[in-house]
């Protein structure tokens, strides 16, 4: 792509996210009268909870949407720490969480918090595209960690030496449940990791985003091994709160003014609105157990279908929404046959190119978030399109 004189050099270094992109495609189908199953991004189907909805309406008939204090309302900053006691066993104050506009503002301000330009930050591939765009966007340096089968697809302390030793990181990000795959680091690997960033001298984040959503894998949170990583959450996936923009860090104490300042000019503070939602969120569990159910099912469904339509080689998928898969039986261009899956079957679904450049021509992601009916239903039409 040629250079394009009326963008910075920082619009220019970042890469489309083609989830969104499938998924603007997949609208414009819509719009046009055309059915889709959507399966390309990371969206629950089902609603936030009631209790969740209902308070948000409370606040809203109140009259008055204000401002926040930029880390956040304290309750809800006090019912987040209360969360880590009770589901980790971890405790720690409220003054070391920061609520923010979803997951998405805690990398924003994560990065400017810990990283001067120029550093290089170790991510995993293939791994959650909007790393690399957002390192990039604040002239960091996204520096892959490539996983491999034989580790289940999940970094490594050698790894993270290996590339340290290379390459000279500055910090090191992990995810576990993973996007694209669902893998989860074993709660004694995470911890391992935690001790080899600790022995590096590099900060710690772990993205949390999809803890609440494993199958039958126990799931650890790496405050559990390091009281000074970095840890970013959200509502948006276990909570099915994903428009509403709301997530929170967990951070060191020195870090909390400087995050503070960081917030206080970027975007004041997250939505008052959701932050009454959120607060209600935790009081919801039933309701979000029953439809975690719902996704193992989904799981179940791909895992026994899609294989045999040459979707092979699936990573691990313990937990999150994923099924990431190899389908170089069927092509080596992901791309071209994300467009005509989306065109001739009317089904939706993310090239693995937006999780790797390197490897990803040949791999493509299916979220499995919406019913089961829809799940079935897109196996219907691939059964159909393949002509198997």
């Amino acid at each position: 792509m040629s250079p394009d004189p009326a963008l910075s050099r920082r619009a220019q270094a970042v890469a489309p996210f083609l989830a969104m992109d499938v998924m603007a495609a997949a609208g414009a189908r819509e719009r046009r009268g055309e059915g889709v199953v959507h399966m390309e991004v990371g969206q629950p189907s089902a609603p936030a909870p009631r209790a969740v909805i209902a308070a948000a309406q409370a606040a809203l008939a109140d009259g008055r949407i204000p401002y926040t204090e930029a880390l956040g309302l304290p309750a809800l900053r006090e019912r987040i720490a209360q969360h880590y006691a009770e589901t980790y066993g971890v405790r720690l104050s409220p003054e070391r969480v920061v609520v923010t506009t979803g997951s998405s503002a805690g990398f924003v301000l994560a990065f400017l918090a810990l990283f001067d330009a120029g550093a290089r930050i170790g991510v995993p591939r293939p791994g959650y595209p909007a790393y690399d765009g957002i390192l990039r966007a604040l002239d960091l340096i996204p520096q892959p960690l490539t996983l491999r089968a034989e580790d289940r697809y999940a970094p490594t302390p050698a790894l993270v030496r290996a590339v340290h030793a290379a390459e000279r990181l500055s910090g090191l990000l992990v995810m576990s449940p993973a996007n694209p795959s669902g893998t989860v680091i074993a709660p004694a690997r995470l911890a391992e990791l935690c001790a080899t960033a600790r022995s590096l001298g590099l900060p710690f984040i772990s993205d949390e985003i999809y803890h609440g959503l494993s199958y039958g894998v126990p799931t650890a949170t790496a405050l559990q091994f390091d009281d000074d990583a970095v840890v970013i959450n959200s509502f948006s996936k276990f909570y099915c709160m994903t428009g509403w923009r709301v997530g929170w860090m967990v951070v060191p104490d020195a870090l909390v003014r400087g995050i503070e300042r960081l917030a206080q000019n970027l975007y004041i503070s997250a939505p008052y609105l959701s932050q009454i939602a959120a607060l209600a969120a935790f009081d919801t569990l039933d309701e979000i157990v029953a439809i975690r159910d719902g996704y193992a099912r989904n799981r179940a469904l791909l895992l026994d279908a899609l294989p045999p339509l040459g979707f092979t080689g699936i990573h691990p998928v313990d937990g999150a929404f994923y099924l990431y898969a190899d389908i170089a039986r069927l092509t080596d261009d992901a791309g071209a046959f994300c467009r005509r899956m989306l065109d001739e079957a009317g089904v939706a679904a993310t090239p693995g190119l937006d999780f790797d450049p390197e490897e990803g021509g040949h791999h493509i992601r299916f979220s499995f978030a919406g019913s089961q009916a829809d799940c079935a239903e897109a196996v219907r039409r691939l059964k159909g399109w393949l002509g198997s």
